[in-house]
């Protein structure tokens, strides 16, 4: 793979996503928009647990909600370049289709970091003072960017199900509605843990709420979660790539 392609297309898809409002919105301003809402309606609410808000209960579990729905973003990009014709189009250029999809995992994956830093931001601007340090913040990014893989992984398998953008759209709640319900800041009871165990969020939102409550790093549960949602995100893309390259492309 050429390096200097990737990097062209990675600047490329950026700059789209800027210019589309669409997409903007969702994977930029509804973080911010959210993580407000929910900081101004939960940030005096108690949480049953002395000197710990519900907003603080809830802030670790935004940081997976926002990055699920690149899923839909990424079916709606790959969808609407298919219905262009412009996937027909990249055949007849040197570029090769590891570089296509590198450079799309990348973009995105950058596009969840900095969706991390925004909302961290404004949840300690609205109150929100997680318990760790620079070395458990670089975990917790870890942790997204893994998750940011498997969004972009379930969003490829949807766009190779869906037929136009907007049947992407509605697909893509499938694999979005139960990570949002099970996978991150919602109570689960001892039949939603079963599901939980099958979604890629739940592991995120669970060693990131340990790592801002202060549990050390030495912790194995942390690393075995960090190790599970990684194993997790590589068969994810990569059945999507395959899927994709198979019978979404054409």
């Amino acid at each position: 793979m050429n390096g200097r392609r990737i990097l062209a297309l990675v600047k490329v898809q950026l700059k789209a996503l800027i210019r589309e409002p669409t997409y903007l919105f969702m994977m930029i301003l509804f973080p911010i928009m959210l993580t407000l809402i929910f900081g101004v309606s939960f940030g005096s609410m108690d949480s049953g647990i002395e000197g710990v808000s519900l907003f603080d209960t809830m802030a670790p579990g935004l940081l997976a909600y926002a990055c699920i729905f690149m899923i839909m973003t990424v079916a709606q990009a790959f969808s609407d370049m298919r219905e262009k014709g412009l996937l027909k189009r990249m055949n007849t250029t040197p570029l090769t289709s590891g570089e296509f999809m590198g450079s799309h995992v990348l973009s995105n994956t950058m596009v969840s970091v900095l969706q991390v830093i925004l909302v961290i931001v404004i949840s300690v601007i609205v109150g929100f003072r997680p318990n760790t340090d620079a070395g458990g913040f670089a975990v917790a990014f870890v942790l997204i960017i893994a998750l940011a893989v498997c969004s972009v992984g379930l969003g490829l398998i949807t766009a190779t199900i869906a037929k136009s953008p907007g049947a992407a759209t509605g697909i893509a709640f499938i694999f979005i509605m139960p990570q949002m319900f099970f996978g991150t800041f919602m109570p689960l009871g001892d039949a939603t843990k079963g599901i939980a165990m099958f979604l890629p969020s739940a592991y995120v939102t669970d060693a990131i709420v340990m790592i801002f409550n202060g549990t050390p790093l030495t912790n194995p549960i942390i690393w075995f979660k960090l190790l599970t949602v990684t194993i997790i995100a590589l068969v994810i893309i990569i059945v999507g790539v395959q899927l994709f390259k198979k019978y979404g492309s054409k």
